[in-house]
């Protein structure tokens, strides 16, 4: 099953227009707070790949082991992965999109995360 979610999430997702092609290490941590109350954080150890879509496109994938920090539960560690798609559509302007997973120990349901924008450069 994780085969097929990584498969469709590389089918979709952001960028914006990969200047470099190659793998590459990503480690990332997301936290999240209430007021001043840790809830949870997640740090991503993700490798991955980027590259180019023709002349105004660029796209990655990348996955990997994920460190899940829930306040007050025990840390696990999950397996997850993100992918995405950047189309330069005007000389400023980029539409992109993103498609991420995360895996829940001991569960058939996965976390699914869908990212869509306009990035308008000055």
């Amino acid at each position: 099953m994780i085969k097929s979610v990584f498969a469709a999430t590389a089918a979709l997702s952001m960028s914006a227009g990969a200047a470099f092609a190659g793998p590459y290490v990503n480690i990332e941590t997301n936290a999240g707070y209430t007021g001043n109350d840790y809830n949870a954080a997640t740090t991503d150890l993700h490798v991955g790949f980027e590259g180019a879509l023709g002349e105004d496109a660029g796209y990655y994938v990348q996955a990997g082991p994920a460190i899940v920090a829930v306040d007050g539960e025990a840390t696990t560690t999950e397996f997850s992965g993100k992918a995405g798609v950047g189309v330069d559509v005007a000389e400023n302007v980029n539409v992109y999109g993103e498609v991420s997973f995360l895996t829940i120990d001991d569960s058939d349901d996965n976390n699914y995360g869908v990212k869509a924008g306009v990035k308008f450069s000055f």
